[in-house]
């Protein structure tokens, strides 16, 4: 129901305007991606400790602006940064959670799960190649559905993002015209079609307009109940968006040897991957200027894997696996003060 998903979005925002909070709110930008959990996190952590998030929700690009700016406490992208941005900047960077990027429709009579697509026939569709739902590509794909001869509206975001970034870097795996034509980045030039800020606005658009298609966060099709396709993986299995199904894209991961644990879990084999999984990401100054709104962001994050793990699941997002977590903690020691201390010790 849409006003269950604007309702979570209202807590946020109540938590950033409550009056009078014992401590000043922590601050963070970035990613639109994991929105809907960091939202539930804050008002459930705002109800226990009186302490808020002032979380800006303004895509990856913007967050990590912001972080190296100095601007906001901490960023969160869904894009990892390069072991060299990393070092260049100054920063830490952790996975929170995972998810999965799903392809939307608008398309009369279909409903989530109707359809199914695969990587080559998206880029098809993204590459401006495929221009009608009646295409023989997609009806090969969906010999039993009636689809219309409508023009397919193509969506896509806007703002620096992530989420564009997951989604290109899967379309530039399974498609070799589509890696030289357009390319894997956090903004690219798609040669026709809608754009929209934010996982939000491009959910708008695909339900406002009939015959489109558009990639967005799974929390943000089932909140809006919009129509989601399935998608076949790299075993050639066709896979539904489904938390076992993110799980089995990550299982495999090589968290440690990635920098600042920045893997990248697209086009995963398993016969039950998801083939568009990603982790999303925080990034927060070795050296923060503001020692205590560091050890307050940390703490927050601390509580999340402690005690967050429900609440992200109930929005189809997947915790990470304790192993991984106690890893991250372990890197929390690089965020020093002037002493060259701990800012925030963990148990």
């Amino acid at each position: 129901m849409r006003q269950s998903f604007v309702a979570l979005f209202a807590a946020l925002a109540a938590t950033a305007a409550a009056t009078a909070p014992v401590k000043a709110d922590i601050s963070g930008a970035g990613a639109t991606f994991p929105y809907p959990v960091y939202a539930k996190w804050a008002d459930t952590y705002k109800k226990e400790t009186n302490v808020g998030l002032n979380y800006q929700s303004i895509g990856s690009g913007g967050g990590i602006k912001q972080i190296i700016a100095n601007t906001v406490t901490f960023g969160a992208s869904d894009k990892p940064l390069s072991g060299e941005e990393l070092e260049k900047n100054g920063l830490v960077q952790f996975p929170t959670v995972m998810g999965g990027i799903v392809p939307v429709v608008n398309i009369d009579g279909i409903k989530p799960g109707d359809l199914v697509l695969d990587g080559p026939t998206i880029a098809k569709i993204y590459l401006g190649d495929i221009k009608t739902w009646d295409d023989p590509a997609i009806k090969k794909l969906n010999p039993d559905a009636k689809l219309p001869s409508d023009a397919i509206a193509v969506v896509f975001r806007s703002d620096g993002s992530g989420t564009t970034f997951v989604w290109t870097n899967y379309l530039s795996k399974v498609s070799e015209e589509f890696k030289s034509k357009i390319g894997s980045n956090t903004s690219v030039q798609f040669p026709a079609g809608i754009g929209a800020k934010g996982n939000e606005g491009v959910a708008n658009n695909v339900m406002q307009t009939k015959g489109s298609i558009g990639y967005v966060e799974y929390a943000y099709a089932k909140q809006n109940k919009l129509s989601h396709t399935k998608l076949i993986n790299k075993d050639g299995k066709t896979v539904a968006p489904v938390k076992e199904a993110f799980q089995a894209a990550a299982a495999n991961a090589d968290w440690a040897s990635a920098p600042g644990m920045g893997v990248i879990l697209t086009d995963e084999p398993g016969a039950e991957s998801w083939p568009v999984t990603n982790p999303t990401f925080i990034l927060i100054h070795k050296k923060p200027k503001d020692i205590a709104a560091a050890k307050d962001a940390l703490k927050f994050f601390d509580w999340a894997y402690t005690n967050g793990s429900a609440e992200a699941e109930a929005l189809d997002y997947v915790p990470l696996p304790a192993g991984v977590v106690a890893q991250i903690k372990k890197s929390w020691a690089d965020i020093v003060g002037e002493d060259n201390k701990p800012v925030f010790a963990t148990n």
